[in-house]
C-alpha cells in the first residue's frame, strides 16, 4: 500500500459526512429488531435527513450522503433533493449489513444492489462507499478487490482504534492508497503514548462537550495537516425516536445518550468549520 503524502499547510476545507440510516438499522440493536420487521417499523430517516439538509442549506455547508440502498428505495425523492442541493451521493451498502458477516459472494451482492439503487435515483455515478459499522479489518481485505471491480474510487470504511464492535488500531491514520487501487480514507483520530482516540463524530462527539471536540478537533489539523472527516446519522438528531426493548444496556447508552443535544452541536460544527465533500476534500474532484 502506498501512503499518501502529508500536506503542510492547515486544510482550508473539511469533510462532512451522514450515514443516511434509520434508528432500527444499527448494529447495536441486530439482535433486539429482526430486518424482517424492518418494513413494520416507523421510517424517520426521510424526515430527519431533510432537517439536516436545511440545516446545511443554512450554513453553507456540503455533505457526502453515505446512503444505505434499502433508504433510498424507498425515498428516491430525498435522494433527489441531496443530489439537486450540490452534495455527494455514496453507498453505504444496501441492507446495512457488517462486512465481517458476509461471504464475498454476499458482500458483492449487497454493495453491488445498493450502488445500482443510488446511481438508478440519482442519475450520476457512485464512486465512494462506507461500510456498515467500520467493518473492515484484517479478516476481509478480498473487500478491496470488489469495489474496485464495482468502480468505486474511494472507500471510508476504517477506523484506526481500539472498540468492542470494530477498530483496526494498527492501520494506517491517514488517506492512502491500497494496492488493489482504491483510496482508503480512515476517521480521523488523535494520537497520544502510541494509543489512538477517536475524535470522528458519533457516539464520541455526542458524549463530549463540545469544547472539548473542537480542541481535539483543532490539535488534529494542526498537528497532523491532513484534512478532517465528520460523520453522524440524521437519528442522532432525534430524541423523540422510539425506544427499543430488548437492546442491551450498553446499547442503550450509546444510542440515546445526549440525543437532544446534538443538533445543536453541530450547528456549533458547521459554523466553526468549512465543509465540503469527501470527493472534493480527498480527491480533488
Amino acid at each position: 500500500m502506498q501512503v499518501v503524502d502529508k500536506v503542510s499547510p492547515i486544510p482550508e476545507k473539511q469533510a462532512l459526512t451522514v450515514d443516511v440510516e434509520d434508528y432500527f438499522h444499527v448494529s447495536a440493536f441486530e439482535k433486539a429488531i429482526d430486518k424482517t420487521d424492518w418494513n413494520n417499523l416507523e421510517l424517520r430517516v426521510e424526515k430527519n435527513t431533510y432537517r439536516l439538509l436545511e440545516l446545511f442549506e443554512q450554513k453553507q455547508a456540503k455533505c457526502t450522503f453515505f446512503t444505505l440502498g434499502w433508504v433510498a428505495e424507498r425515498c428516491p425523492n430525498l435522494i433527489k433533493a441531496i443530489v439537486e442541493q450540490g452534495h455527494e451521493l455514496a453507498s453505504h451498502g444496501f441492507s446495512h449489513q457488517r462486512a465481517t458477516i458476509m461471504t464475498p459472494e454476499q458482500f458483492r451482492s449487497d454493495v453491488s444492489k445498493s450502488k445500482q439503487v443510488l446511481e438508478d435515483a440519482a442519475g450520476q455515478a457512485i464512486i465512494g462507499y462506507r461500510a456498515p459499522s467500520f467493518s473492515f479489518n484484517d479478516s476481509n481485505t478480498w473487500v478491496y478487490e470488489i469495489l474496485t471491480e464495482l468502480g468505486f474510487e474511494y472507500s471510508s470504511s476504517t477506523y484506526p482504534i481500539e472498540h468492542d464492535l470494530y477498530g483496526v488500531p494498527n492501520w494506517p491514520r491517514f488517506k492512502y492508497q491500497r494496492d488493489e487501487g482504491i483510496i482508503e480514507i480512515p476517521v480521523p483520530t488523535v494520537r497520544k503514548n502510541e494509543v489512538n482516540t477517536g475524535i470522528g463524530g458519533g457516539g464520541y462527539f455526542r458524549l463530549y462537550p463540545y469544547w472539548l471536540s473542537k480542541r481535539r478537533i483543532d490539535n488534529y489539523l494542526n498537528t497532523e495537516k491532513q484534512p478532517y472527516s465528520f460523520y453522524f446519522h440524521p437519528w442522532e438528531i432525534d430524541p423523540e425516536q422510539p425506544r427499543v426493548a430488548g437492546a442491551s444496556v450498553k446499547s442503550r447508552l450509546r444510542h440515546y445518550l445526549n440525543l437532544s443535544r446534538m443538533e445543536g452541536k453541530v450547528v456549533r460544527l458547521l459554523e466553526d468549520y468549512q465543509w465540503d465533500t469527501m470527493k472534493s476534500v480527498y480527491l480533488n474532484k
